[in-house]
């Protein structure tokens, strides 16, 4: 049987493959099943035939009798072995692997064979996603771990029961993985596990095997659902992480190895998944882990300070511990903020930012530096992720000790400098400037004092930002993230204050706001528009938003109208081509709300109609349109009148929507109202059909009025192209009389007498003698005064002239 199922399977035509492909399979699966035989023999023969599916090669023996025909005289000829990943293939569709696995609790009393099967199922994990997902539906996981602590003289069940869970984990479903070991038993398992290799590891494969193990525990751990969240297991894996006395400590044999090394950081994360429990957290305030992860974060110059033959971690491994104390930090320190702050939490972290912009050298900062050997940046990055983690719980000691400090003015030098000396293509600069924007705007926000303490200086790094544009939006380098975080500073930091305001608006800041809202993208919109309208409580802001344009010289009304047909296309608002009312009784319901008009709600939860306001822009334009006012807005079209009309009513819409949806309810439910309720509800919903109606008559006339404006500048440029062409007729006209005059002599006398003749008939007739002898008036002027009006040429002087008549000398 064992050289039967080692060799290659024949076949005699390429299409037996497809057709015999059941067989195979069931006969695979039928070959697992020969472990239930109680015969130590079978069962070694299954395991080292399973085996050899995966050998590169087969035995030399086995292959030399197949090629030899004398050795098979009853195969027929023609045939010829099977492709090499036929049986593989196979294999993968057979329930042999469940088989095997299954076959485990069979073997108690056979320990030698147990760790053969192992090896088994170490390779068919380690081969196959399909493998490993046809073990974990036969819980799998769960089996090798309850199985793992068993006698073994050969010392290799442990080894190979952790390599296969870390096969499932890596080639199978982590999360079926980690409810498989999720259990009390099997976390008991691992602890006795690790607890063993804890204290024997000698070699670099027990170290290896420890730090397994340490990961699938961290697995474990990250299920919320896990047993493992407790206090005893909990102080088994923490009690180490400080120079600790204890007997235990003193007798692991930790060394500076690299495998130890890396134990303590994945130590370091494992805190992160077990923080979820109370009673690791009342742990951690016993054990001072708070404590331990700030003096983790110092900078390496302050720990490398050992006594002088001392072992320790070498910089590079000192500043990875760092960056996984600064990861840990953010997760722990806001549930543990009394232990942070007792310990000068915000001290331990301004300190480092300062060292990280002082410090010029590279180090190399392993996963976490994304790059390999660079500057400051990384740690620098962490550690803002720190205090960001700890001011959005929003708990007022701890932020005022933090601009106590002179955080704010000092997050504005790092974000200045860094911006100052990295490309805009640098993520982690990216990312870096970001993040002190947020947390710089959770500051600020509800505190008066702070953001006076942003200042000038603040605006200007805001209005700096706000110059980049969203022409990098969609670059994938974070700075979509950037522009919104910059908006949001401005919002939280600057709006309030009206000296930041005004400074704010003198460096051109509602501008670059505008500029921004017209070329971002639609998702930017409403944080802009939040920040415009918030300034509007300055009434300095009204004249910069009534003067601006963009570089098509449209106008802050327009764009505010445009973005209201934009919004409204998208919520499928019912519009006309003209972009006017359809139906006065739903002016502003869009079609989700139609969609959604049979659902009632709780009276203590708002209705569609509300939800609605805060759910898009147009509140928002509204309100700044209120500021703005309606008349004499600059540069608006016909089309722009149209949708004023439909936004100056904004209001009145929005409360007999209101009203609808409560006419609805109450129809809905059956509800009786008197006959004056009922009557002032029905007057009221009218109320709003004839404000949409009137909307629309004024929505005509404007219409109307384009129209005859049309009509008017049709008609005037008609009678200017008749004219014109008239004009074209008379200069060809006067152009060949002059040819003709120039051309022919007998034309020129006749023009010549026609002009003497006409002359001569416009000259006056004389009806008296006296007419002729009639005294003719003679004036001299004379220069009065001279003025200059400081124009450019001749109209630049004003003369006044004097006259004086003169009688002729009569006759005598």
């Amino acid at each position: 049987m064992p050289c039967c199922s080692r060799l290659p399977f024949l076949k005699e035509r390429a299409s037996d493959e497809l057709n015999y492909a059941q067989g195979v399979t069931d006969f695979l699966s039928h070959l697992g099943c020969l472990m239930r035989i109680c015969d130590a023999e079978v069962r070694q023969n299954v395991i080292e035939s399973v085996k050899s599916f995966y050998s590169c090669l087969a035995p030399t023996h086995l292959l030399d009798s197949m090629d030899n025909p004398t050795n098979f005289h009853n195969l027929p000829t023609g045939f010829q072995p099977t492709s090499p990943g036929y049986r593989l293939q196979l294999l993968e569709l057979s329930d042999l692997p469940r088989t095997l696995l299954l076959s485990m609790a069979a073997l108690e009393n056979h320990p030698a064979i147990r760790p053969q099967l192992l090896q088994t199922l170490q390779i068919l994990s380690s081969s196959s996603d399909a493998n490993c997902a046809s073990m974990l539906h036969a819980r799998g996981a769960e089996t090798i771990c309850l199985h793992m602590n068993e006698p073994d003289p050969s010392g290799q069940v442990l080894l190979l029961s952790s390599e296969i869970l870390c096969n499932l984990l890596e080639r199978g479903n982590k999360e079926e993985v980690s409810a498989q070991l999720s259990s009390l038993d099997c976390v008991l398992s691992l602890k006795e596990a690790f607890s063993h290799v804890l204290q024997n590891a000698s070699q670099q494969s027990d170290l290896q095997l420890r730090n397994d193990l340490l990961m699938i525990i961290t697995v474990v751990a990250e299920n919320p659902n896990s047993a493992l969240t407790n206090k005893c297991t909990c102080f088994f894996f923490l009690f180490f992480l400080e120079k600790s006395p204890s007997y235990l400590a003193h007798n692991l044999g930790l060394t500076y190895k690299n495998e130890d090394f890396k134990m303590k950081k994945m130590l370091l994360n494992l805190l992160i998944p077990l923080s979820k429990d109370l009673a690791a957290l009342q742990l951690y305030e016993e054990e001072r882990i708070i404590l331990t992860l700030l003096m983790l974060v110092k900078s390496p110059g302050v720990m490398s300070e050992h006594q002088p033959g001392a072992r320790h971690w070498s910089s590079i491994q000192q500043e990875e511990l760092q960056l996984q104390a600064l990861v840990t930090l953010s997760s722990i320190a806001p549930l543990m903020l009394s232990d942070f702050m007792s310990y000068h939490g915000n001290n331990y972290l301004l300190l480092l930012l300062d060292w990280c912009v002082e410090s010029g050298a590279s180090y190399f900062h392993g996963f976490h530096g994304r790059y390999g050997r660079r500057n400051k940046k990384t740690q620098m990055l962490h550690c803002i992720r720190v205090l960001r983690s700890v001011t959005s719980q929003g708990v007022e000691f701890v932020n005022q000790d933090l601009c106590d400090q002179g955080a704010i003015h000092q997050l504005l030098e790092i974000i200045l400098q860094v911006e100052a000396s990295s490309d805009e293509d640098d993520e982690v600069a990216v990312e870096i400037m970001s993040e002190i924007q947020v947390l710089l705007s959770t500051l600020c926000e509800t505190d008066f004092h702070r953001k006076d303490l942003f200042g000038f200086e603040g605006a200007e790094m805001a209005i700096q930002f706000l110059r980049k544009g969203s022409g990098k939006f969609y670059s994938g380098l974070g700075h979509n993230k950037l522009i919104l975080s910059t908006v949001d500073c401005v919002w939280s930091c600057i709006v309030g204050c009206y000296r930041t305001e005004d400074h704010f608006l003198e460096k051109e800041g509602a501008f670059l706001l505008l500029d921004l809202l017209s070329t971002s993208p639609r998702c930017v919109h409403g944080v802009v528009l939040s920040t415009l309208l918030d300034l509007c409580d300055n009434p300095n802001t009204l004249p910069y938003l009534l003067s601006w344009r963009d570089v098509t010289g449209q106008t802050a009304p327009r764009l505010l109208l445009q973005l209201w047909r934009e919004e409204e296309e998208e919520l499928g608002v019912g519009r006309n081509h003209h972009g006017g009312i359809l139906d006065p009784q739903r002016p502003l319901l869009n079609r989700f709300q139609q969609d959604e008009s049979a659902l009632t709600f709780p009276s203590n939860a708002p209705s569609l109609a509300v939800m609605e306001i805060s759910e898009n822009l147009r509140a928002k334009i509204y309100f700044i349109f209120s500021y703005l006012g309606f008349q004499e807005l600059p540069g608006l079209s016909t089309e722009d009148y149209v949708t004023l009309s439909i936004v100056k009513q904004y209001l009145d819409f929005k409360v007999g929507e209101v009203w609808e949806e409560i006419s609805r309810e109450v129809r809905r439910e059956n509800v009786w109202l008197f006959s004056d309720d009922e009557e002032a509800l029905k007057n009221i919903c009218k109320t709003s059909e004839d404000t949409a109606r009137r909307v629309m008559a004024e929505q005509n006339q404007i219409l109307e009025q384009r129209q005859r404006e049309d009509i008017r500048k049709e008609t005037l440029f008609y009678t200017e192209m008749k004219s014109h062409r008239k004009q074209e007729a008379l200069m060809a006209k006067s152009w060949d009389s002059y040819v003709s005059r120039t051309s022919n002599y007998k034309v020129l006398k006749e023009v010549k007498a026609q002009r003497e003749s006409y002359s001569e008939s416009t000259r006056p007739k004389v009806k008296d003698e006296e007419d002729v002898n009639r005294l003719t008036k003679h004036f001299i002027g004379h220069i009065l005064a001279v003025e200059s009006t400081g124009a450019k040429g001749p109209a630049g002087v004003r003369v006044k002239l004097g006259r004086t008549a003169i009688k002729a000398k009569t006759a005598t």
